[in-house]
């Protein structure tokens, strides 16, 4: 067997174990129950018995109910029970009702005690254990009923105390037939086999199920992390691509442009494949490969494009999607400012409240009407809004709108949640 196999199964055992708690905590109130109802029926009866019967009443019924009370007081208050509590309920049980039989013989008839319909409660507590105990602990109970009850049987036959006759004359006399009784024994043995089986194969259903459900799990997180590189990915070659095209127009018009641009882009690149197999990182290793972006397109556009960074210091450890700001900006840069002809600027804010971050990337471009990305189709603000969901869930925010004074603003607002080493620091 595997390690991931072994460490599924213990973790299922655990489970199993606390499930078990929880059903042994309620038959315990069904125990206080049923011995209320067997207490109350029992004063019922008490005109019509005989002194003898009514002590053994008091002598077995008054100590079980006493203890199972006594269980709320001592354990119930704990987060956990005693593990030793689910064998030993059903042996207190078990022995309670075989010292009614002994005690309704040794006061009044063994015929009688053997005819007692209290015979049954051995079966309702066999009925109990797939679901309170395990595998070994059932096995346990259900072979201390068939020998606590055969042994009865042999003890009441080779004392005398009662008389054995044949199957068809027992009911009318104060006999029992062996043949009957050694039928009852065997029921009892193939009640307490059925729970055993039934205990075993619950907990192997319950282990399949948990692994199963673990390996749903993992496979559900293999396959999102597995989407979320596949969209980075994709930002990733269409950023390149914007950037390759404007160095090859810059080549053959102004070669040492084209250069920068080449040196630029190579660290650029140095800092991407750094952080390529991070889903997230500190906001200012973000920044810092935005400024090597912004860098490369403030020499295409020259005079034309102004970015300007407003990042709270509290927020710089701060963790963010990797290579978030970057397709933001190259939106701004692309649809906003590359298609006019006048000077345009680009706002990178980042602001920390009620512990969320803001993140915000606006330009004072064409504004949203010119924006396909407007409908979510493009990469970039797609990929955006795909990973954030990823990555988040419901814990985050996302709009993307015309600015007031036009323009474009996207806005981001994700969990706080700084860098491990500088939340130590």
């Amino acid at each position: 067997m595997s390690e991931h196999s072994v460490e599924s199964t213990e973790s299922a055992r655990q489970l199993l174990v606390v499930q078990r708690e929880r059903a042994e905590r309620l038959l315990n109130g069904v125990r206080a129950g049923v011995l209320g109802l067997l207490a109350a029926a029992a004063l019922a009866y008490a005109p019509s018995l005989t002194p003898e019967l009514n002590r053994v009443n008091v002598l077995v019924l008054a100590p079980t109910l006493a203890w199972t009370v006594a269980q709320y007081l001592l354990f119930y208050r704990r987060e956990r029970l005693p593990s030793w509590l689910s064998i030993a309920n059903p042996v207190v049980d078990i022995t309670a009702v075989s010292a009614i039989i002994l005690g309704y013989a040794l006061a009044q008839s063994a015929a009688l005690a053997l005819k007692t319909p209290i015979f049954l409660s051995y079966f309702v507590i066999l009925a109990a254990r797939p679901i309170a105990s395990s595998t070994a602990r059932a096995a346990f109970v259900a072979g201390l009923a068939v020998v606590q009850y055969s042994f009865l049987v042999q003890f009441f036959v080779t004392s005398g105390r009662i008389q054995t006759t044949s199957p068809l004359n027992a009911p009318g006399v104060s006999g029992v037939s062996l043949l009957d009784e050694s039928a009852k024994v065997l029921l009892l043995a193939l009640a307490g086999a059925v729970a055993t089986y039934a205990t075993a194969w619950h907990e192997r259903l319950a282990i399949s199920y948990f692994r199963q459900a673990r390996d749903r799990e993992q496979l559900e997180a293999r396959l999102a992390r597995a989407q979320l590189q596949a969209l980075k990915l994709q930002l990733q070659p269409h950023f390149l691509f914007n950037t390759l095209n404007t160095i090859t127009a810059l080549i053959g018009v102004d070669p040492r442009v084209a250069e920068r641009m080449v040196s630029g882009l190579s660290e650029l690149l140095r800092l991407s494949l750094r952080n390529a197999g991070e889903q997230e990182v500190p906001l200012s290793r973000e920044l810092e490969l935005l400024q090597h972006y912004v860098e490369i397109q403030q020499i295409r556009f020259r005079d034309r494009l102004t970015v300007s960074l407003d990042v709270a210091p509290d927020t710089m450890h701060a963790m963010v999607p990797n290579f978030i700001l970057q397709p933001l900006v190259e939106n701004a840069i692309r649809h906003g400012i590359g298609p006019r002809a006048a000077p345009g600027h680009v706002d990178v804010r980042a602001f920390r409240e009620n512990g969320t971050l803001h993140l915000c990337v606006a330009d004072n471009g064409m504004g949203s009407r010119s924006r396909s990305e407007m409908s979510g189709e493009g990469i970039g603000l797609g990929n955006t809004k795909a990973r954030l969901e990823h990555l988040y869930g419901a814990d985050h925010q996302f709009s993307a709108h015309g600015g007031r004074d036009g323009g474009f603003v996207v806005d981001i607002v994700i969990p706080f949640r700084a860098r491990a080493d500088s939340a130590s620091a």
